[in-house]
């Protein structure tokens, strides 16, 4: 299996992810093509830079002739422009010389400071038609919209309103817009079938936005992270945004420490900022996920993995059923229940989990802290699966990847991505079931490349 590991030792930001991405192979060109797409002004300069002793690349996005910042340098110079306007208004007004109506008073200049916090507010519905109508592939649009639809759920949360609602601020900025769409083409273009992150390193202190000065993580990047392994450390500044954020929730398969892997490629995004003792940059490692080959089957591979297992006879289905999201988040293979039948007659589920040796003991202790049980058994077994090869078709809606298991050399079974059914389905507002039905009758026919 190709896999891809993000290490967030640094963070991530939308602008480092695409770094990374460049830096590990992906061709300029392509992201370049992606930006005229979208025909909003927008270019990008692309550079080699020195973050920590480590030559990376950096990716700024220029819109209309302007770099983009980060938000609390962009809200801390925006502020002062503001404070330097009616501090000379109000020496003019002091004079005698300014004009009617353009005193110091809250009125005449709060307008204008409105004006400047939504003259980059887009809706979710804009930015969703500006995507859909990008040409760009629909697999890289489906990825696109997920984004923007997870920063409108978590702003739509955090501020008590719907997700229609919701006007983006710093993320319907055109620089924002680049960054997203360029994730999902760069990602796309790569074939990665898991992606894996590592636990995120959130920053510190407070950070200066659209809505005042917060608390790092804003409460946006928390609210994306939920579920998500966090630290702080080193500079006590934001090095997690939400745009950053909302990509690892859209891409990560699950969170893990470095995941054996045969290394194909390695590539650093670097971040504007540059620190004394901290390197500021996002490490996107690229590689062949590594099992023992099986000798007494050459079309399959034979791997030692860890069953837990847990009875529950008191434990809400609500519960249980978010314990098993939970931990197929984390990084279980598999999770599953069976309904049993436990003493003094009473009805109760065998939680069953299985897992990576490495994964095992953080698994076990989500288990306990998730559910009531008070043991939970532990044993090694192997197992053995089938050879996997991607192809993929194309549909109505666009292209959909299918993996086909073989055995000896004969295709046993083969199946539809989901999340490639489910971003053609909500990019473009059909039945998820149609998408998977017809992908399977094209590769059924031969329709395949």
């Amino acid at each position: 299996m190709r896999i891809a590991y993000l290490d967030c030792f640094s963070g991530i930001s939308g602008d480092m992810f695409l770094g990374a991405l460049l830096d590990a192979g992906v061709s300029p060109k392509l992201l370049e093509d992606t930006v005229a797409a979208l025909n909003i002004g927008a270019r990008l300069e692309i550079s080699r830079v020195v973050r920590g002793g480590i030559s990376a690349t950096k990716v700024d996005v220029y819109a209309n002739g302007e770099k983009d910042l980060p938000r609390e340098v962009f809200w801390k110079r925006h502020s002062q422009n503001h404070a330097d306007a009616d501090n000379r208004a109000e020496s003019a007004w002091q004079r005698g010389s300014a004009p009617p109506g353009t005193g110091p008073s809250p009125v005449t200049t709060q307008p204008h400071r409105e004006h400047a916090h939504h003259e980059h507010a887009r809706s979710l519905h804009e930015i969703r038609r500006l995507i859909e109508t990008a040409a760009i592939s629909n697999g890289a649009k489906g990825t696109a919209i997920r984004i923007f639809e997870a920063l409108g759920e978590a702003e739509a949360e955090i501020h008590n309103t719907s997700i229609d609602q919701v006007h983006f601020h710093e993320v319907g900025a055109v620089d924002a817009i680049v960054d997203i769409v360029c994730a999902a083409v760069g990602a796309e273009s790569l074939a990665i079938e898991e992606w894996v992150c590592s636990p995120l390193n959130v920053g510190g202190g407070t950070v200066k936005c659209a809505h005042g000065t917060l608390p790092v993580p804003a409460p946006a990047t928390l609210k994306l992270l939920q579920d998500a392994p966090v630290y702080s450390s080193g500079p006590q500044v934001e090095l997690v945004t939400p745009t950053g954020a909302a990509i690892v929730k859209a891409l990560s398969h699950r969170f893990a420490s470095f995941p054996a892997m045969k290394i194909e490629k390695a590539g650093y995004g670097a971040g504007t900022r540059e620190f004394p003792d901290h390197s500021n940059l996002l490490r996107l490692t690229i590689g062949e996920s590594t099992t023992q080959v099986s000798s007494a089957s050459p079309s399959a591979s034979n791997e030692t993995i860890t069953v837990l297992e847990a009875n529950l006879d008191d434990l809400s289905p609500q519960v249980l059923a978010y314990t098993m999201e939970r931990l197929l988040g984390e990084g279980a293979l598999d999770v599953f229940s069976v309904p049993v039948q436990m003493k003094k007659g009473r009805p109760g589920a065998l939680l069953i989990v299985l897992a990576r040796t490495e994964d095992t003991d953080r698994l076990t202790k989500m288990i306990f802290a998730e559910t009531t049980t008070l043991g939970i058994r532990r044993r090694e077994e192997q197992r053995e699966t089938l050879s996997r090869r991607w192809e993929s078709v194309e549909t109505t809606w666009g292209r959909v990847r299918i993996k086909v298991a073989s055995m000896n050399g004969s295709i046993s079974n083969y199946a539809p991505e989901y999340e490639d059914c489910r971003a053609l389905a909500e990019a473009h507002h059909i039945p998820l079931k149609q998408v998977i039905q017809e992908a399977v009758q094209a590769y059924a026919s031969g329709n395949k490349n």
